[in-house]
């Protein structure tokens, strides 16, 4: 077998070999662009640990023992004051219900007016896309902490709260929803001369209803655990209960009221299965 001699292999064959197969050709510089982000991550990740003193879990040990011990060590429970836990309970899920609803409601119509091919108006697209920015850009607990100082202590301020939230939230998903829904049946029912609302009516809502039921359902859903933590800053519900119980250290009571909370979350999660099973039209086996 002859090999053919380096001299009769031009420049412009290598510029060839080279363009077509360039992992062969790899530089020093290659390499360092190909390892410095591995380096750079691993590098931040042993300063992130160093910087939080991560050492202190295998110091406080002993402490996260005895309160793991009192949480499943439940004593005196004949005097727990089960009708304020259960009440908490009934305000948190109120609470997330009822700001869940009205973003869900907020949304069905601001979502419209940030969807591209619903509303052609562009610095109008541009002042609502920007308004919702600005809504979902401020944590819930912030708009809670907000309303505790505008309305007071009490479930008011955390179903305003959610409300916000969730409608900065829901119109940026149900706008790009709408967007990509299928233009034909909107163009058919526009053919046979229906205004606008019963374009949207007719054209839109039959194709993006079963998403909006969707993600207003796990809203719904992720709203009670965030209701919980509202009570925490004074928007009423368990949340209130909670930071009680842990401030006079009865952290039995507390291991208690979340093992509710965990079982409020799976009955959600199992009616949110049904609605959104219903709204498709399937039937569950």
């Amino acid at each position: 077998m002859r090999m053919a001699s380096i001299d009769t292999v031009d420049a412009g064959q290598i510029a060839a070999v080279r363009a077509t197969h360039p992992r062969a050709f790899r530089t020093g510089l290659d390499e360092v662009r190909k390892w410095a982000p591995w380096v750079i991550a691993i590098a931040y990740v042993i300063g992130s640990l160093i910087y939080f003193d991560v050492h202190l879990l295998f110091q406080a040990s002993e402490r996260a023992l005895r309160l793991l011990r009192a949480m499943v060590v439940w004593e005196d429970m004949a005097n727990w004051q089960y009708a304020n836990i259960y009440k908490g309970i009934a305000q948190t899920l109120a609470m997330a219900f009822l700001g869940t609803l009205l973003g869900t409601i907020g949304s069905l119509f601001v979502g419209f007016l940030a969807a591209k091919n619903v509303m052609p108006i562009r610095i109008v697209r541009q002042m609502v896309r920007r308004f919702l920015d600005v809504l979902r850009g401020i944590d819930q607990l912030v708009w809670g902490l907000v309303f505790v100082r505008a309305v007071g202590l009490g479930p008011l301020a955390g179903v305003l709260a959610i409300f916000i939230s969730d409608l900065g939230t829901l119109s940026k998903l149900y706008s790009e929803a709408i967007e990509n829904i299928d233009r034909k049946q909107v163009e058919g029912v526009r053919a046979t001369g229906a205004g606008p609302f019963a374009v949207i009516r007719y054209g839109y809502l039959p194709q993006v209803l079963p998403v909006f039921i969707s993600q207003s359902l796990y809203f719904w859903e992720s709203n009670t655990r965030s209701a919980t933590i509202l009570g925490i800053v004074g928007a009423g519900g368990i949340g209130m209960i909670l930071i009680e119980r842990f401030r006079a250290q009865l952290y039995d009571q507390v291991f208690f009221v979340v093992l509710n909370v965990l079982v409020l979350i799976f009955a959600i999660d199992w009616l949110s299965k049904r609605i959104r099973l219903w709204a498709i039209g399937e039937k569950s086996h």
